[in-house]
């Protein structure tokens, strides 16, 4: 048997269909009848009746919904689908049958559809990446036009109720309104943007982009507008705005139409607009308050109650909605309430219906406008209904959030059940899915299941919570049991087959066992802790052996591996769980036959089989379904390799799920597709999309126990898809139902006493008591019950921690002794160490130990002693790294302002006064700046030579001819003169130049004329030169500050060697005087700030080890020096002792010298002998001389001082007086530079200027080439248009004519009738039925019937021919008349006016035709405005552009006079002004005026002399015309064609006749052509159906082939597979499997010793923990 026909015989098949959907509005809802909304829901479109309540699903095959929209006049809905490519689909209301399927240009998304009021157009529009605008004829499929706009993103579009012609677009930036305008059967869209006004209510006026104001400046020419400033050319140009011309605009929220053709806008700040909807003009609605007892006035209340109520009718902002009825404008937004605007003119009054108190995002009336929709953010839908009592309704309640949990009631075949986040549980009926009962927790819940043995319910909560609900009463469930196992989120909950267990996963890693029976109160067995995160917990009942296998996967947190846990439970767990459990209620894992896999690729999903030998895995990085199998007890391999891997055509994590009997193996994904295998083979049976990946997919699926139902829930779509089985092979459902009859009988045993006492067990109190009774309060947000898991039993503590509280208190009581023990030692350690720290404060310092010493915490010591080396080394690092940006900083800025320049900028400062002079810092020049000026320099040469040449070719030649009349001596003296005239020729005229150059010497011969320079090059070229002059002075001014500069360096030398001989004699006199030292400042030598000195540093310095050791051996040698100098020299204090220490006496030691007195001065003066009285005479005498002579001393040195000190002086001021020489020099080269600066600014500016005149020359030349395609395009459409209404014009016309022709041909018609009768039936062939008035029904809404035109045309003629038929009864017939001849007198008039009608509906046609060309002529006549604004504007233009390159600005230097200025200039400080004799400028200027005189005749005359010869040409031009025109109708007469037709019809007496014989032959002509082309089509009819049969035997062949292909594909690769298996060495293979095993054999040991050391650690921890408890710190603190 062939791989096909093995598939085939072993396939099963089976069809899911979808049962019902509940979900809620996450899009816009609609009405598609006066009863039934419809929304948008996953991929279902879900219509509901509001008065029956009762669901109808449209699903969409190709995925999720995408935009809605509904037609109520013809009963459709259309929605997009979001693929590639998306589609449009049309289908039928009720019969959901499909009308059309749109396909247009979009390639990702609609995001807006729109019917237009009466149905007959669609409008839609796709945003990224085409942002197009597409009308559609929705019933032919035919695209009538669309439009593409770049960045245009719309968040409304809107058609005009009463004009389906325009179309409104808006955002929250932008308002536009799209004329449809239509050309016989082509269609245009042309957009309008509205002006929107600014925030506070004023209007922008346009920005004209391109055209200039018509401003001048006489100074800097002409000015230009910005985008020619900014430099922009082509569309940025058009639309540039400066910065200062945008200011905030009013932001657009919601708009809608009115019954006049205009737009209602309500934006952002509170503003309400009104828009013409021809026009577009914007007018600003102001609120005019109208209050409850009906005053406008505030005057008859109190202030209070005035601000009060004026409060509440002010701006109303946050509005997301409106609508328009007859009573007003229905707004609302983040408020919760509906308003009414009731506008007038240009005010409004707002009044309130009710208030949701939730934010409202769509509201919406029904067509017959008796009720209205209120939509709210979360889903909520509420209904409003005007009657004598308004009342309001819940539609849809969606306040619990998105389905977090589904499962089916016990049994699984009645009831389903569904959780949302926030708490609320909902009953639904499983066949219709009609809701039963409803219970709200009041809490954010994770998890539920329904136990299979009973009626009863465990949800898990975010809090901790496990609540147990009582289901047996299924309209009224009720909360009858709640445990807080932990304080940590509750992510699964899961029953065993069988009921016994309940098994909860928890975020923390820990799993919970719970016994599931109500009569035993739902008590915990206890908790294991597993080693990942978990992912999926599953159970496996043997009903065998009476055992459950539990398998939990869970993820690695280090290395993103899957590990997989199993453990066995039986019914003694439940009845013995003290057995099983320690103290602290862990399981014990060598009970529970606990084992632990490792998979070495991560997975999202795993389920164990039935048979317990296998599990299915879903990975999550490869596409694949793999089966792994179990190894035995016995096995040492804890790593699992897949045995088989299946492609599990998803994308995305996704997850696994069994059936209840285990055969039926469910894969779901983020790609929304549920896939159902057979678990034997693998091998899928079953396929459905119930969601779609723009939702992310499913998150979770439930079979039902009789495998008769599936519950599938949204990951974000927010729908809930019960499926059921259409169609299933009898071997699949015969399985399922016999495993569900004989669960069934299992598990009913237990059911009756679970249920007895769930029934006695009393309801518990709820985290909220019940809802506010208020019926206006529908306010339920999420944050309010979410939060009420942080306020709730704040002092209740969880299972787990009472559990450990229990065991502490059981160990204090089991080690109190020991603790008891334990203290009294660390007492008498405590005595010991503070005896021993006493007697070490006793001992001498050196010999103290410090008093980390005495810590028994050693090891915090030295933590807390590593943190701080840590933060020490931290905060190093930081400082090094900041220190090193500085650095690296202050390298730049010396790179930049100090390295790089060639002269650094440095001050000269005089020595007696504050004058001070810099020096000009310089760079040097670059070589492609030097490059520059060397060309320049040569152009300038180049040219100059040539100017030299052409002089004297023009001008010299004539005196070299004239050389040879005169002698020598002559021609000798011509020479000597024509030389000096060149030298004065060679340079400009002082007062051309515009500076003062020349006076310090510089060359500027090189320099072009200011009056000369037009040219661009020129231009840039003269800046050089100017910039050479400017660098050339500074050099110069330089060179003369470094001489200066040299000389006070010499001055400071001299003045520094002068003072050392003034301090000198200063010691000598010893006397009290200042020095006066000189020094350099920071500013005249920059170059110190670069560097530091150490007496600059005032913190301490931080050695590094090197520098210690350092500065240690220089103080050692200089202690060495210091010893070496102290040592006795006997030469050394030989001289001190016997000459004074000098061996020469000086004349400057004369001061130093003292004269010895005699020794008898020491007896008294009666001892005295004349030889002592001679010794002291001559002692006296002595001293006096030395006295004398010292006197003379100090007087030659105070000379000495005073010269000195005088020629200081005068040194330093010859230096400042060359100083200030230096500084007038610096004032003469910065007036120069700065007068060279202003050319060179003036010269920049001009080149600018030209630049930007440039820039709008080619703005307007392109602006014009634009506007003349525009002009060429619109006059090619003008043309096209015409032609194709003169070929229209010639159809309609010969329908004009075949309806005259019918009515001309009657008579001949009836020619056998007698004449009266004849006469009788042509008034009744004209006579026509009475127009009928149109029923006047009151029709609802403010915009009338939802009929188009062409359909109200159509019900008019329907009516004609309907009252036709009364015209045509035989008792209308007259007398003489035979029926025959009445009938076909019938006929007639029927095809008569037929022939109107069509003649009516081809002018109106026509008309239209007319005014759209009507319309592309105006707008032609338009872009010709255009055309003529933008020559002119480049005539002008050129005109400036003209003038200003040659009305050059130049720089003159003026000399003292008179100088005429403006009045607006006119000083009246007169100070610096002299007076000259006015009578010289009066003969000047009237001089001037009648010389202007003398000009402005000559030109009068010369004006009229020209209107005479333009008006004798006029007249002569005239003259010929007329005569061309008098040749040209003499001619045409004698050339005037008299055509045989003409001729006959004055020759012929019966000329119709002959006209009616010859139109009776054409349609003879005419009916055997149409027989001829109805046998041609159905010849070509048949051949296209043989075509069709043989393409496809063609298609059918190729699907063979394909099939075989695919077979054989299959077959290479297996055979490749066996090869590549086959092709192996099995010495390899054996050696390689004993590698492999040694190193499992390795690995284990590995994790046996890594295990058994984690326990020690853990034990040691345990013990030190214990210790440390009762071991007090004796840290002195």
């Amino acid at each position: 048997m062939s791989a096909k026909d093995k598939e085939g015989s072993d396939t099963l098949s089976a069809t899911l269909s979808v049962r019902w959907v509940h979900g809620f509005p996450v899009k816009k809802i609609a009405f598609i009848n006066n009863n039934t909304i419809c929304y948008p829901c996953g991929n279902f479109v879900v219509f509901m009746n509001i008065e029956k309540e009762k669901k109808t699903v449209l699903r969409c095959m190709d995925g999720k919904v995408g935009s809605v929209a509904t037609n109520i006049p013809f009963k459709v809905v259309a929605f997009s689908d979001q693929k590639f490519q998306p589609f449009i689909h049309i289908y039928n209301f009720p019969s959901l049958t499909k009308k059309a399927k749109l396909r247009g240009n979009a390639h990702l998304d609609y995001t807006l559809l729109e019917f237009n009021y009466s149905g007959i157009y669609l409008a839609s529009f796709s945003e990224i990446p085409e942002h197009e605008v597409t009308l559609w004829d929705w019933k032919k499929n035919v695209i009538l036009c669309r439009r593409s706009q770049p960045g245009l993103s719309v968040g409304q579009m809107t058609f005009n109720p009463k004009n389906w012609r325009q179309l409104c677009l808006s955002n929250t930036n932008y308002i536009s309104v799209w004329n449809i305008e239509r050309f016989n059967k082509d269609h245009y869209f042309k957009p309008k943007s509205v002006n929107l006004p600014t925030e506070d209510g004023t209007f922008i006026k346009e920005h004209v982009g391109l055209f200039s104001q018509g401003l001048k400046d006489p100074s800097y020419g002409p000015i230009l507008p910005f985008s020619a400033v900014a430099g922009l050319v082509g569309t940025e140009a058009e639309t540039f705005k400066p910065k200062d011309h945008f200011r905030p605009l009013l932001h657009p929220v919601v708009h809608c139409w009115n019954s006049t053709n205009e737009l209602y806008v309500c934006c952002e700040e509170g503003h309400i607009l009104l828009i013409n909807g021809e026009s577009l003009l914007v007018t600003i609605l102001s609120p005019s308050p109208v209050y409850e007892d009906g005053c406008t006035s505030p005057t008859m209340m109190s202030s209070e109650e005035y601000l009060r109520k004026g409060e509440n009718y002010s701006k109303i902002k946050n509005i997301n909605t409106m609508v328009m009825h007859t009573e007003g404008v229905f707004v609302s937004g983040h408020d919760g309430i509906l308003y009414s605007i009731n506008i007038k003119e240009n005010k409004y009054t707002i009044k309130d219906h009710i208030n949701l108190q939730t934010s409202v995002k769509n509201i919406v009336f029904s067509p017959d406008y008796t009720q209205i929709l209120l939509q709210t953010e979360n889903g909520s839908v509420f209904s409003y209904i005007f009657d004598e009592k308004p009342k309001l309704e819940t539609i849809l309640d969606a306040s619990g959030g998105k389905i977090q949990a589904i499962d089916f009631v016990t049994f699984g075949n009645e009831y389903c059940m569904s959780i949302t986040v926030l708490g609320e549980f909902y009953i639904w009926m499983t066949e219709d899915g009609y809701l039963i009962s409803r219970l709200c927790l009041y809490t954010e819940v994770s998890g539920m299941a329904c136990c299979p043995s009973a009626f009863s319910v465990a949800v898990g909560t975010t809090a901790g919570y496990v609540l147990f609900l009582d289901i047996s009463n299924i309209k009224s469930p009720r909360v009858v049991h709640k445990i807080l196992l932990t304080r940590s989120s509750i992510q699964h909950v899961h029953f065993d087959q069988h009921g016994a267990f309940l098994i909860v996963g928890t975020s923390d890693k820990h799993i919970f066992l719970l016994s599931s029976k109500a009569s035993e109160a739902f008590k915990i067995i206890g908790f294991t802790v597993v080693s990942g995160t978990i992912l999926q917990i599953t159970t496996v009942y043997n009903w065998e052996t009476n055992m459950i296998q539990v398998m939990v996967l869970a993820e690695s947190s280090e290395n993103k591996k899957s590990k997989i846990e199993m453990f066995t439970l039986t019914d003694k767990v439940s009845t013995d769980a003290a057995k099983y459990s320690d103290e602290r209620g862990k399981l014990k894992n060598e009970l529970f036959a606990r084992t632990l896999y490792e998979i070495d690729h991560p997975l999202s999903s795993a389920v164990l089989d039935f048979s317990c030998e296998k599990i299915f895995g879903f990975c999550s990085h490869v596409p694949y379904i793999c089966i792994y199998g179990i190894p035995h007890k016995d096995s040492k391999n804890i790593v699992l390799k897949p045995e088989i891997k299946i492609p599990s055509k998803h994308y995305g994590t996704g997850m696994l799920y069994l059936s209840y009997h285990g055969q039926w193996l469910a894969s779901i994904a983020k790609d929304g597709i549920l896939t159902i295998r057979d678990s034997s083979n693998m091998e899928p049976f079953a396929r459905i999309q119930c969601h779609s990946f723009q939702g992310n997919g499913i998150q979770s699926m439930i079979f039902s126990l009789d495998g008769q139902s599936i519950l599938v829930n949204g990951q974000e779509d927010g729908a809930l898809v019960c499926l059921k089985w259409k169609s299933i092979e009898g071997l699949l459902i015969h399985n399922i139902n016999e495993y569900f009859q004989n669960l069934v009988r299992i598990l009913n045993k237990n059911l009756l006493e679970q249920n007895i006492s769930l029934y006695h067990m009393q309801d518990v109190q709820l985290f909220l008591d019940s809802l506010p009774e208020d019926t206006t309060y529908f306010k339920k947000e999420a944050s309010s019950q979410a939060d009420s898991k942080d306020r709730i039993y704040d002092g209740e503590i969880s299972w787990l921690q009472q559990k450990n509280q229990e065991a502490i208190i059981r160990e204090t009581k089991e080690f109190s002794q020991k603790k008891k023990i334990l203290k009294e030692g660390i007492k008498i350690l405590s005595r010991t160490i503070q005896y021993m720290m006493e007697e070490n404060e006793k001992v001498p310092e050196i010999s103290q130990l410090k008093q980390k010493e005495f810590s028994l915490d050693v090891e915090e010591m030295q933590k807390l002693f590593d943190e701080g080396e840590e933060e020490v080394e931290r905060i190093k690092k930081e400082t090094q790294m900041e220190n090193l940006a500085k650095k690296y900083l202050c390298h730049l800025l010396k790179e930049e302002c100090w390295h790089s320049m060639n002269v650094k900028g440095r001050s000269l400062k005089s020595f007696h006064s504050l004058l001070e002079v810099k020096n000009f810092p310089m760079k040097t020049r670059s070589p492609e700046e030097l490059r520059e000026l060397e060309t320049v320099l040569q152009l300038r040469k180049t040219e100059n030579t040539g100017y030299k040449l052409r002089k004297e070719i023009v001008e010299l030649q004539p005196t070299i001819l004239s050389k040879k009349v005169h002698d020598e001596e002559e021609d000798d003296e011509y020479d000597e003169e024509e030389e000096e005239k060149e030298k004065k020729e060679g340079n400009l005229p002082n007062y051309l130049l515009g500076s003062l150059s020349y006076e310090l010497g510089i060359e500027t011969n090189m320099l072009y004329n200011q009056l000369e320079l037009h040219t661009r090059e020129e231009k840039i070229n003269q800046i050089i030169l100017l910039k050479d002059i400017i660098y050339n002075i500074k050099i110069q001014f330089n060179k003369d500050f470094n001489s200066v500069y040299q000389q006070k360096e010499i001055e400071i030398l001299r003045v520094n060697e002068r003072n050392k001989n003034i301090q000198g004699i200063i010691t000598e006199l010893d006397i009290e005087e200042q020095i006066w030292q000189p020094v350099f400042e920071d500013s005249e030598k920059p170059e110190r700030i670069l560097f530091v000195e150490d007496h600059e540093i005032k913190v301490e310095r931080i050695l590094t080890p090197w520098e210690k050791e350092q500065a240690e051996l220089a103080e050692k040698l200089e202690r060495e020096r210091l010893l070496l100098s102290q040592r006795d020299n006997a030469r050394r204090r030989a001289l001190m002792d016997m000459m004074g220490g000098v061996l020469e006496v000086r004349r400057e030691d004369i001061l130093r010298m003292v004269i010895p007195q005699p020794a008898c001065m020491a007896k008294p003066d009666t001892l005295w002998n004349e030889e002592d009285k001679k010794q002291i005479k001559e002692y006296e005498k002595k001293v006096k001389d030395l006295n004398d002579e010292k006197e003379k001393y100090k007087r030659s040195l105070d000379a000495e001082l005073r010269k000195i000190q005088n020629s200081i002086q005068e040194t330093t001021q010859l230096f400042d007086d060359r100083l200030k020489t230096l500084f007038k020099s610096k004032m003469k080269c910065d007036n120069v530079i700065f007068q060279e600066e202003l050319k060179i600014a003036n010269l920049t500016f001009s080149l600018l200027l030209d630049e930007e005149l440039q820039t709008r020359e080619i703005e307007l030349n392109d602006f014009l080439e634009k506007k003349k395609k525009e002009k060429k395009f619109a006059a090619y459409e003008i043309y096209k248009a015409r032609d194709e209404l003169e070929s229209y014009r010639e159809h309609y016309d010969s329908f004009l004519s075949d309806d005259k022709v019918l009515e001309r041909g009657f008579k001949k018609e009836f020619t056998d009738l007698q004449s009266h009768l004849t006469d009788i039936l042509h008034k009744l062939f004209k006579r026509r039925p009475r127009q009928l008035k149109p029923k006047q029904e009151e029709v609802p809404g403010p915009f009338g019937e939802r009929k188009g035109s062409a359909q109200m045309q159509e019900e008019y003629f329907a009516e004609v021919m309907n009252a036709m038929e009364e015209m045509d009864n035989p008792n209308n017939m007259p007398e003489g008349l035979e029926l025959p001849s009445w009938t076909h007198f019938c006929a007639l008039r029927r095809t008569k006016i037929e022939s109107e009608q069509r003649v009516k509906q081809k002018s109106l046609i026509m008309l239209e035709m007319q005014a759209f060309i009507r319309k592309r002529t105006e707008d032609d006549e338009k872009l010709q405005v255009d055309i003529e604004k933008i020559c002119q504007e480049i005539y002008v233009f050129q005109e400036e552009k003209m003038n200003y390159q040659l009305n050059l600005t130049i720089q003159l230097l003026l000399t003292q006079g008179q100088v005429e200025v403006e009045n607006y200039q006119f000083l009246l400080d007169f100070a610096d002004s002299i007076l000259i004799n006015r009578v010289i400028i009066e003969d000047i200027n009237s001089i001037i005026r009648f010389q202007g005189q003398k000009k402005v005749t000559r030109m009068i005359e010369s004006k009229d002399v020209h209107k005479g010869i333009y008006q004798i040409e006029w007249e002569h031009k005239k003259m010929e015309m007329e005569m061309e025109d008098l040749n040209q109708k003499a001619w045409d007469i004698q050339m005037l064609f008299f055509s045989r037709d003409r001729q006959k019809f004055l020759n012929e007496p019966n000329y119709e006749i002959l006209i009616g014989y010859h139109m009776a032959m054409m349609e003879q002509n005419i009916a055997i052509m149409d027989k001829t082309h109805k046998r041609e089509v159905e010849a070509f009819k048949k051949l296209l159906k043989q075509l069709g049969k043989f393409v496809h035997q063609r298609e059918l062949a190729n699907y063979t082939l394909s099939c075989e292909l695919q077979d054989e594909l299959v077959t290479v690769n297996e055979r490749r597979e066996i090869c590549n298996s086959l092709g192996s060495k099995l010495t390899y293979e054996r050696i390689a499997k004993e590698r492999y095993e040694a190193m499992l054999q390795q690995q284990k040991l590995t994790d046996i010793s890594r295990s058994q050391a984690e326990e020690i650690v853990i034990l040691e921890a345990e013990v030190e923990r214990l210790r440390m408890k009762t071991f007090p710190a004796l840290i002195q603190m």
